[in-house]
């Protein structure tokens, strides 16, 4: 690899996934990863990597194309469902347009071909490290909306539909047969629960979860019907 000249990165819980076949390969990157500040992990082949149980830390794979038995290429798509959270940098020795395309399309953060630029390498790692964070951060505040989902009752779900929707609380009321002093105290259960401060917060939350499309025009309370 050429070198570069940079200074170490604070210390950070985000891990490095190395896989290749070259020892040579691996304790270069290693090395380097490790100056900047990040925890690694080598790996010779593609099979021990997936011996490794999915982490739920910020981490990036950087991974060989051209591996004995299982190539890189190959465990990109095994680990597209289940670890979504790790972002891949490949590296290659013989690397050409084709299999630069297939892997990108995939999801692939970068394409590097040996011998391989410290300063472009890092730069894709910090990327992927990024990306791996968002990545994470989404993943939990989805878990977080979900369970404040099934904490509703049913009825506290369809009112919240209803209101996502557009609908007023005498319109939600007319529709499931309720008055609208009843509708107003579910929405602030709904309100409550899921810890919304309006119903534009209520729509962001409801395209999340999936109960209400992505281009729901309702996207600011009424002034005559507030939460």
């Amino acid at each position: 690899m050429n070198s570069a000249q940079s200074s170490p990165a604070p210390a950070t819980s985000a891990v490095v996934f190395i896989v290749d076949d070259d020892v040579s390969v691996r304790e270069s990157l290693e090395a380097l990863i490790t100056f900047e500040g990040w925890r690694t992990e080598t790996f010779a082949s593609a099979e021990a990597f997936l011996r490794r149980a999915p982490m739920h830390e910020p981490c990036c794979l950087i991974l060989d194309v051209s591996l004995p038995d299982l190539n890189g290429l190959d465990l990109q798509k095994l680990i597209a469902a289940d670890r979504v959270e790790v972002p891949i940098i490949f590296i290659t020795g013989h690397g050409d347009i084709p299999m630069t395309v297939q892997a990108m399309k995939a999801g692939a953060i970068e394409f590097l071909t040996k011998p391989i630029d410290d300063e472009l390498l890092l730069s894709a790692v910090r990327n992927a490290i990024e990306r791996s964070e968002t990545g994470l951060a989404n993943e939990l505040e989805l878990y977080n909306l979900r369970s404040r989902w099934a904490s509703l009752t049913p009825r506290e779900r369809e009112v919240m539909e209803l209101v996502v929707s557009g609908l007023l609380n005498k319109q939600v009321g007319l529709k499931l047969g309720i008055s609208e002093i009843t509708v107003k105290a579910h929405r602030g259960k709904v309100t409550e629960k899921m810890k919304a401060d309006s119903v534009a917060d209520l729509v962001k939350m409801a395209v999340k979860l999936g109960i209400a499309p992505a281009n729901n025009p309702w996207h600011v309370a009424r002034e005559s019907d507030h939460v």
